[in-house]
C-alpha cells in the first residue's frame, strides 16, 4: 500500500474515533491552565473602539511582549497620534464614520499586526469595560492611595497589556458639595486631589471612574446628586426610610445638581460612572446620559443595582451597563445564581449597551475588612471567568490588584478567553442545552465560529459527562474543536462534542468549520 495512502488512513482512524470519544483533560483543573505569554508581541483586546466626534480618543493598545517595543500604524487617521514607544493612541476626529487601521508592534522577537477599527459616531463601549473597581476589597475604607496603588499594580502585573483598563472609585469617596462647578468634591481627608489622581491613572495609559447617586444619600451614607434644599447642602435621609418607589420623593431631592457634578467630573477626567439607585428608573437614566453626553469627554453610563426587567427596554438605549441583579459575593450559591438564569436579558445587550451581573469575585476580596482569598475554589472561578466572558458583560475586577498570586493572573491573562468577552459582535451567550444539573451555553463569534461552555455546576458527582449536540448549535459537519483554556486544538468532531467536566467546573471550547 502506499506511504500518502496509508498516512491517510491512520489519520481518518484517528479523526473518527476522537469524533466518538469523550473529552477528558489529564491536567488538573485546579492548576493554572493558560499557557504564559511568549517574548514575540502578542496584539490583544478589541478589534474595535468607538468614540463620539471631537472627543478625546484615550486608547493603550493591549500587547504582551518583551520590552521595549515600537509601535506604528497603516492608515492612521488625521488628527490621531499613536505614540510609538508606549501604544497609546490620542488625538479626536470630528467627522463621523469607520476608520479602518492596522497596527503594528514589534521587538527583538518578532512582530505582530492587527486590523484595528475605529468607529467615529454616537456608540461608545463597542466591547464590554474591562477594569478594576474598588467595592468588593476595600468597600468604605477606599483612599486615594489605594487607588493609585492598584492602578500601578495593573500595569506592574501586566494585566493592561491584556485589555484591562478602567480604575473604578466606588461609594464613600464623597465629602460636599463646593468648588468651581458647585459639584461633589471628595472627602479631602482621604482623597486630597482627585484631579492628581485621574491624573495619575491616565498617565499609567490606564482610564478612571467614580461613584454617584441621584438620591440625596448614598447607600454608604454620602452626598448624593440631589438635595432638599437649594444650596445642595447634604442633609442625611433618615436611615430606616425604606428606598424603594414608594419613598422615592423620600430619596431624590427636590433640587437636582447633576449637571454641576457631572462638570466637576469630566473637569477632572473621569472616564466612567456607576449611577447607583433603586429602581432604576427612564427619568433619571435619560437625565444623566444627556449630561455626560453634552460633556466634552466619553464616560461610560453604568447603572446599578438589581435593575428592573420590566423597564429595560425603556432605559437601556440610554446607558451603556446595568445590573441584572443584587451584590454578588464570593461563594458558590451567590455565582451559581447567576448560571443559566441570565437569558431574558440576552435581547438587549450588545455592542455599546451591556447586561452587568455584578464585579467579579477572583483574587483577595474583603469588603473592607482585610483582604483574604475568595472563598470560591479554582474549578468555580474557571467557571465564573468562563461564564463571565461568554455572556460579554462588564469584567470589573473586584480584587487587590497589589496582591495578585500566579493563578489569579493566570485567570486574567488568558487572551483566548478574553477574546469571547471583547468580540465585536457583542452575542450574549445562553443556554442552550440543560443536562440535569450541568448545561450548555453558546453564542455566535464575528469569524462564524462558535464559541461554548459546558458547566457542571451541580454538588453530586466528581465529574459529569455533558453532551454539545450540533443540532442545540443550528451547525452541521465536521468541526474543529479548541480548547481556550489551554489553548490547543483538541480534534475533529461531527454531530457532537463530549467531555467529563469537573464539580462546579466547565470545558470552554470554540468550534469552527473543518
Amino acid at each position: 500500500m502506499p506511504i500518502r495512502i496509508l498516512l491517510y488512513l491512520i489519520l481518518f482512524a484517528a479523526t473518527a474515533a476522537n469524533a466518538q470519544s469523550v473529552y477528558s483533560p489529564s491536567d488538573d483543573t485546579t492548576l493554572i491552565l493558560t499557557p504564559a505569554a511568549g517574548p514575540a508581541p502578542r496584539i490583544n483586546g478589541p478589534s474595535v473602539f468607538g468614540v463620539r466626534p471631537g472627543h478625546p480618543i484615550e486608547y493603550t493598545i493591549p500587547t504582551t511582549g518583551m520590552r521595549p517595543m515600537q509601535f506604528t500604524a497603516d492608515k492612521l487617521p488625521a488628527g490621531v497620534h499613536l505614540d510609538k514607544t508606549t501604544g497609546r493612541l490620542s488625538g479626536s476626529i470630528t467627522t463621523p464614520g469607520d476608520y479602518t487601521l492596522t497596527l503594528h508592534a514589534r521587538n527583538k522577537a518578532g512582530h505582530a499586526d492587527r486590523s484595528f477599527q475605529l468607529v467615529v459616531g454616537e456608540k461608545i463601549a463597542l466591547t464590554p469595560p474591562m477594569g478594576w473597581n474598588s467595592w468588593n476589597i476595600y468597600a468604605s475604607k477606599i483612599t486615594q492611595p489605594l487607588v493609585a496603588a492598584n492602578a500601578k499594580a495593573m500595569v506592574t502585573s501586566g494585566l493592561i497589556d491584556h485589555g484591562w483598563t478602567y480604575m473604578n472609585i466606588d461609594d464613600c469617596w464623597q465629602g460636599a458639595r463646593g468648588g468651581a462647578y458647585h459639584g461633589i468634591l471628595p472627602d479631602s481627608t482621604i482623597f486630597p486631589d482627585m484631579g492628581g489622581l485621574c491624573k495619575e491613572v491616565h498617565d499609567l495609559g490606564l482610564k478612571i471612574g467614580i461613584y454617584s447617586t441621584p438620591w440625596v444619600e448614598s447607600y454608604g451614607h454620602h452626598i448624593g446628586g440631589s438635595a432638599m434644599n437649594q444650596e445642595g447642602t447634604f442633609e442625611r435621609t433618615k436611615e430606616n426610610i425604606p428606598r424603594n418607589k414608594k419613598q422615592l420623593p423620600f430619596a431624590i431631592g427636590t433640587y437636582s445638581f447633576l449637571s454641576n457634578d457631572v462638570q466637576q467630573f469630566t473637569a477632572w477626567g473621569v472616564d466612567y460612572l456607576k449611577y447607583d439607585w433603586n429602581p432604576i428608573e427612564l427619568p433619571e437614566t435619560k437625565a444623566m446620559y444627556e449630561a455626560l453626553r453634552n460633556s466634552s469627554r466619553d464616560v461610560v453610563l453604568s447603572l446599578s443595582n438589581s435593575a428592573p426587567f420590566a423597564g429595560v427596554a425603556d432605559w437601556a438605549q440610554w446607558s451603556n451597563a446595568w445590573r441584572t441583579g443584587g451584590d454578588i459575593r464570593d461563594n458558590w450559591k451567590s455565582l451559581k445564581s447567576r448560571l443559566f438564569t441570565q437569558d431574558k436579558w440576552a435581547p438587549y445587550g450588545g455592542p455599546g449597551h451591556w447586561n452587568d451581573p455584578d464585579m467579579m469575585i477572583v483574587g483577595y476580596v474583603g469588603w473592607g475588612k482585610g483582604p483574604r482569598p475568595t472563598m470560591l475554589t479554582r474549578n468555580e472561578q474557571y467557571t465564573h471567568v468562563s461564564a463571565w466572558c461568554l455572556m460579554s458583560v462588564p469584567l470589573l475586577l473586584g480584587c487587590d490588584l497589589t496582591k495578585l498570586d500566579t493563578f489569579t493572573l493566570s485567570l486574567l491573562t488568558n487572551d483566548e478567553v478574553l477574546a469571547l468577552n471583547q468580540d465585536p459582535l457583542g452575542k450574549q451567550a445562553t443556554v442552550v442545552s440543560l443536562q440535569g444539573e450541568a448545561g450548555v451555553m453558546a453564542k455566535d463569534l464575528t469569524d462564524g465560529s462558535k464559541a461554548v461552555g459546558l458547566f457542571n455546576p451541580g454538588d453530586s458527582t466528581a465529574t459529569q459527562q455533558v453532551v454539545v449536540r450540533w443540532s442545540d448549535l443550528g451547525i452541521t459537519g465536521k468541526h474543529i474543536a479548541r480548547d481556550l483554556w489551554r489553548q490547543k486544538d483538541i480534534g475533529v468532531f461531527d454531530d457532537q462534542f463530549v467531555a467529563d467536566v469537573p464539580r462546579h467546573g466547565v470545558i470552554l471550547i470554540t468550534l469552527r468549520k473543518n
